[in-house]
């Protein structure tokens, strides 16, 4: 089971990485992409153990543009910082205009 867990959490990843910078997915985008729709929680259990990955976790959002992984960050704001350096607008905790940010793994890789 954790063989599975760690290949996942890696394809997870490999996916993350191909976020284009100044833009966001979601959990449920990239468990849709790897073939696993209903595992969204699962593809945010890997953005949580992420650890000194170079991964861009900060580019992972939930369906509607909510920073609900942003306690995982250090500091209070960090997660925010870093997509408003990309250009990215957050406004109380939230992707402004998220549809524009948004960018599709299924759409866009296959």
């Amino acid at each position: 089971m954790a063989q599975q867990q760690d290949n996942f959490f890696e394809k997870v990843y490999e996916v993350a990485r191909l976020i284009p910078y100044g833009r966001v997915t979601s959990y449920g985008a990239i468990a849709k992409y790897l073939g696993a729709t209903r595992s969204a929680r699962m593809v945010g259990w890997a953005m949580n153990a992420v650890g000194e990955r170079d991964v861009p976790a900060h580019r992972v959002v939930n369906r509607v543009g909510l920073l609900t992984g942003k306690h995982h960050f250090e500091g209070t704001n960090l997660m925010q910082q870093l997509l408003e350096s990309e250009g990215v607008a957050v406004r109380d905790n939230k992707i402004v205009e998220f549809n524009t940010y948004f960018w599709d793994p299924v759409v866009e890789l296959k």
